[in-house]
């Protein structure tokens, strides 16, 4: 193969969300105000910024009004402000309305699609010069002669399955620079070989994950109310799983209803996509969606750990920022704001050092976040979400404790177990039947990855790599009864049975990037790494 080109930046953010975006507004802003001119480049995999951006979402405007104080201005696309607040627990049958936590209070939050939300900070990057380049998937990191990062590449486009060189092939790029920022999302490819490479993990928790799956519905206008927030704990979970759904009114007739389910679940046999549907069944949820139609559908996993699971944030030439390092606030169910806020700390660390020529200091910029709101925020919640693996009620319990009694001073903090490592063997869990779907309120995996608009060039190098192929038949099947058949969302993993007998097949057209197979994979054998460039999900409005 031919040399790759090579370009040359100050600063490579990799991804295009709310953090990589904040990252390179913040740099250009500062760059400007100081009249030192520094070149930024942003590289998203997604067909376009925002192409897979999912969440929720309610966005508290705390780091968007620090960062651009004029956005109404701009025709930032918030819209919805909340309008009431509702958290309610639900058996089979009923409900029953629970008080709001000061977290979860959404008084002067706004209900958004946080892909137009990230179109839109793209517009303002790009207007102050970013230079953004959506349809490239980083698939390196390059290093130097001292083992520091240099940089990144591109995957190289038009390889068929097996290897060979297509009529369509390209060559990646590489893109050099003097600070890259890693804003990948959770469990970021790339990530990960920093996280090995420069034991960033040493003195962290393990990090632990939900898996969130959203669907975007067009209800009738008399059962629409803007700016209503319903969230809800329960059935159809039972006491030792944690998650909960949401349900959020939009402008336009349109409800965002999802379902979260914590990665650390221990039945093998649970599927977060079919508790999902099957939560749209309760008597007190279904009305919503009397006479409505489905518009869109997705999935995404998120990072749960809070503060003792943030990795170090610094290395030989980079920074980790936004959920890739785990800065979300579980209970506000909340990651936007964090997320940019931590871009905009490593730009304030990353320029303050350039502009004075001294070599990057990895303490300034955590100290910038033990100077912030960000820090006490998320250390004042940071026992909650691991108080959840003692069981709904204790969880429930000791949260209240936590929040109103020792209002998150507590002396102590508790610690997580990685997620892939909790299931219990198959015979021993209590297998679970649900129901078929209706094609109407409920719905299966494959008709759901059509409306989320997915696609993969199918003659390429499977991006969902078995470290040992005989593991799936002989520890997955064997032991755990295939788990990766049930919590995948888009239908990738199958087991065919053969004459010379079982096989797991990898449907990789159907992945729409949410990473829960490299997480919860009993003995880590998955190893998600990018597709080319622009394949995956592409979410209208999510």
């Amino acid at each position: 193969m031919s040399d790759r080109e090579s370009m040359e930046y100050d600063v490579v953010v990799v991804g295009a969300g709310p953090s990589g975006l904040s990252c390179a507004i913040k740099l250009k802003q500062l760059s400007q105000e100081q009249n030192i001119d520094i070149n930024v480049c942003v590289v998203e995999k997604g067909s376009e910024v925002g192409a897979h951006t999912l969440s929720g979402a309610v966005i508290e405007t705390k780091a968007l009004d620090e960062l651009l104080p004029n956005w109404k201005d701009l025709g930032a696309p918030l819209n919805t402000p909340v309008t009431k607040d509702r958290l309610i627990y639900l058996t089979p049958n009923k409900s029953y309305k629970l008080p709001t936590p000061p977290a979860m209070n959404n008084h002067g939050n706004y209900i958004v699609s946080l892909g137009n939300v990230v179109r839109w900070l793209g517009e303002q990057a790009e207007s102050l010069g970013v230079e953004i380049y959506p349809g490239f998937a980083a698939s390196e990191v390059l290093y130097d002669d001292e083992g520091r990062v240099k940089g990144i590449a591109t995957g190289d486009m038009g390889i068929g399955k097996n290897g060979e060189q297509l009529d369509s092939f390209q060559r990646g790029i590489e893109l050099h620079a003097k600070h890259t920022v890693f804003a990948e999302g959770c469990r970021g490819s790339l990530t990960k070989t920093l996280f090995e490479k420069f034991n960033l993990r040493e003195n962290a928790n393990p990090q632990t994950y939900g898996i969130g799956i959203k669907e975007l519905w067009e209800v009738d206008p008399a059962k629409h109310q803007a700016g209503l927030v319903v969230h809800s704990v329960g059935w159809p979970l039972d006491t030792a799983t944690y998650g909960g759904s949401f349900l959020y009114h939009l402008e336009n007739n349109q409800v965002a209803v999802g379902f979260v389910v914590g990665l650390d679940y221990k039945n093998p046999h649970l599927s977060p996509f079919e508790e999902f549907q099957r939560f749209k069944t309760h008597p007190d949820i279904r009305d919503t969606f009397a006479g409505a139609r489905r518009i869109s559908y997705g999935a995404r996993a998120i990072s749960e750990g809070g503060v003792q699971s943030l990795p170090k944030l610094t290395f030989g030439g980079g920074t980790l920022i936004g959920d890739t390092a785990g800065f979300l606030n579980v209970p506000k169910i909340k990651g936007t704001h964090t997320a940019m806020k931590s871009g905009m700390l490593a730009a304030e660390s990353i320029f303050s050092q350039y502009a004075t020529d001294q070599t990057f200091s990895s303490e300034d910029y955590f100290d910038r976040i033990k100077r912030s709101w960000l820090w006490p925020e998320l250390f004042s919640v940071r026992n909650i979400r691991p108080a959840f693996r003692w069981g709904f009620w204790a969880g429930m319990l000791y949260s209240a404790i936590d929040t109103y009694l020792l209002r998150g001073r507590a002396p102590w903090t508790l610690k997580h177990h990685a997620d892939h490592s909790q299931l219990m063997p198959a015979k021993q869990a209590k297998p679970i039947e649900y129901p078929k779907p209706d094609g109407v309120l409920t719905f299966d995996r494959l008709s759901s990855v059509f409306i989320s608009n997915t696609n993969h060039e199918e003659n390429q190098r499977c991006h969902l790599q078995l470290k040992n192929p005989d593991q799936a038949i002989n520890v997955n099947l064997a032991r755990f009864n295939s788990p990766e058949s049930r919590y995948c969302p888009a239908g990738v993993y199958e087991i065919v049975n053969e004459a010379n007998g079982p096989r797991l097949q990898i449907n990789a057209q159907n992945c729409v990037h949410c990473k829960t197979c490299d997480i919860k994979d009993p003995t880590q054998n998955i190893n998600w790494v990018p597709p080319e460039g622009g394949g995956g999900p592409n979410y209208p409005n999510m």
